[in-house]
């Protein structure tokens, strides 16, 4: 028997419909590529969203066309978001950070027809347009008096020239919700970059479990100010989830440093905020350079990385609640977020402290497990660590193009599984944390040693800027744990300080056997510490003795 219930599609047009018929006056507030502030409201974007629609379809943009951004975070991305989603196409987020070589490869691979692009990347564009036959027309997202008389691309348009004729009316179409919406390339893959392509059921989803009180918790009263790029995983969500509820949404733009962050959020009473932890290094250092503290600012939601124990302390002593998240561009990308249960409720704020350094517990939607190489599933029991294996609602089941199938497994029980690439523990309460990467596990005289761990402890020293842990070759042990730091500026540490500093923090087996002093650390495209360079730069490293 089927139940009598009214069938709607989930669509990302019915977030944009319910945002513009119940939150129309939400704000939207932008700082431009043109260096002003810019603002709007749900209502507004919805309007000017049906005006690309309709000027999209003109240009003869199909259901199921790949159409790209290059952009920041800012109002007119949010109406790409929904017009090209709304209309059936595909939107499709480029990485500036990516080398122009990848690009290329991406926007081929895609068969992009159409990309917008922010001012800051007309030299970007113009560098690879020519390599990238599939894209058809270029859009720069400016208005008339800063479009350059020599434009990036012959025939590149400026994007209120390009919507200013389309009419504001139009009826979105009833489309498949399992039909695509979006397209994400990772970055967090060796080769090639490959491509998640998510549904429009999967992105409504994972938007409507991640503003739940033990997710994000975000609702209409939040002024949420996403950090983290609209061109990373779709911003976290936030773009959705910002619609779904009628959030004030602040978009940072392209000024990321700390001082612009500090004021953007002070200006407009931001009071949530999420992103990576080098970002917050910059915010945070800013801070406490100027004796500076938040008015309002007091959640944020730290990913992509493991948010170190320091950085989580320093946070909560200026007044701001870190919820740690861990996910991927495969799990669009949220998998667990660490809230406390009502059984922590009453411990002492250093065992909740302990408990809030882990990744967290699975959302509704998301399953994992953790099994060894024979791919027999380990125990919840906070000690035995192994692969992590996920899936789920908003989890990819394959790859654009069909790259990368040996990611995905099937058990006994004919369920399919996405392979991580974490290696992490679980504990009784279901809480997971991430003990290393499969490929940066440290293997030392068949003991492993988590590179995580080590590079927590060095967060907590005073003087360091940032740190990560490699391997280096040692000839009896194989691998010896290697600490990379960047010290923090005018602050003065040796090697033996540090080396001390792990006294009674680890086993002695696992101390590092040496440190190395770097000026910086290189970093992903997402803002990553990007461990193969680091192996690749230290190769040759002899360690003492």
């Amino acid at each position: 028997m089927q139940g009598l219930m009214m069938h709607m599609p989930l669509l990302i047009s019915s977030v944009l419909q319910h945002a513009e018929r119940h939150h129309p006056t939400g704000e939207i507030v932008s700082r431009r590529t043109e260096g002003d502030i810019h603002r709007t409201n749900w209502g507004q974007i919805a309007k000017r969203a049906k005006k690309l629609a309709n000027r999209l379809i003109a240009d003869g943009v199909q259901q199921g066309e790949n159409v790209a951004t290059l952009a920041w975070n800012g109002y007119r991305h949010v109406e790409i978001y929904y017009a090209v989603s709304g209309m059936g196409a595909v939107v499709h987020t480029l990485n500036p950070r990516l080398f122009p070589e990848q690009l290329v490869y991406i926007i081929n691979h895609a068969k992009d027809t159409t990309v917008f692009f922010d001012t800051t990347f007309a030299p970007l564009i113009k560098a690879i347009a020519p390599a990238c036959p599939t894209v058809k027309r270029w859009v720069q997202l400016c208005d008339e008096a800063v479009m350059p008389a020599d434009p990036a691309v012959a025939g590149c348009l400026n994007y209120e020239a390009y919507i200013a004729q389309a009419s504001d009316v139009y009826d979105w179409p009833e489309l498949d919700e399992n039909a695509a919406c979006g397209l994400c390339y990772t970055s967090g893959t060796t080769g090639n970059p490959k491509g998640a392509l998510y549904s429009h059921r999967s992105t409504v989803l994972h938007a409507m479990a991640a503003c739940t009180p033990d997710a994000l918790g975000i609702s209409s009263r939040d002024t949420v100010l996403p950090v983290v790029p609209m061109f990373h995983v779709n911003a976290w969500g936030l773009p959705y989830i910002g619609a779904m509820v009628g959030a004030k949404m602040v978009m940072p733009g392209g000024a990321l440093d700390g001082e612009s962050i500090y004021k953007l959020m002070e200006a407009e009473r931001v009071n949530i905020s999420a992103g990576v932890p080098t970002v917050w290094l910059g915010l945070l250092n800013y801070v406490q350079q100027h004796g500076l503290k938040f008015s309002t600012f007091n959640r944020t939601v730290i990913g992509g990385s493991a948010a170190p124990p320091a950085m989580i302390k320093t946070l909560n002593s200026l007044g701001v609640e870190v919820i740690h998240a861990w996910g991927m561009t495969e799990l669009s990308p949220l998998g667990t977020v660490c809230r406390l249960k009502a059984k922590h409720m009453d411990m002492p704020l250093e065992a909740q402290q302990k408990v809030l350094e882990k990744q967290g517990v699975a959302i509704y939607g998301v399953d994992m497990k953790i099994v060894n190489d024979e791919g027999d599933e380990l125990p919840w029991d906070g000690q035995a660590f192994g692969d992590l294996l996920v899936r789920g609602h908003w989890v990819v089941g394959g790859y654009f193009g069909g790259d990368g199938k040996n990611a995905f497994t099937v058990d006994k029980a004919g369920k399919q599984w996405f392979s991580t690439g974490d290696v992490s523990k679980i504990d009784p309460d279901g809480y997971m944390q991430i003990t290393d990467r499969s490929k940066d596990v440290i293997k030392s005289g068949g003991e492993w040693i988590s590179s995580i761990d080590l590079e927590n402890v060095a967060m907590g020293h005073p003087a360091v800027q940032e740190a990560a842990v490699i391997s280096a070759f040692h000839p009896k042990w194989d691998e010896r744990p290697l600490l990379v730091v960047v010290r923090k500026p005018n602050a003065e540490v040796g090697r033996d300080e540090l080396l001390k500093f792990y006294d009674g923090k680890v086993a002695k087996w696992s101390i590092p056997d040496d440190v190395a002093f770097v000026e910086e650390l290189p970093h992903t495209a997402t803002g990553k510490i990007q461990k193969l360079k680091l192996r690749e730069q230290f190769k040759d490293y002899k360690l003492p003795g």
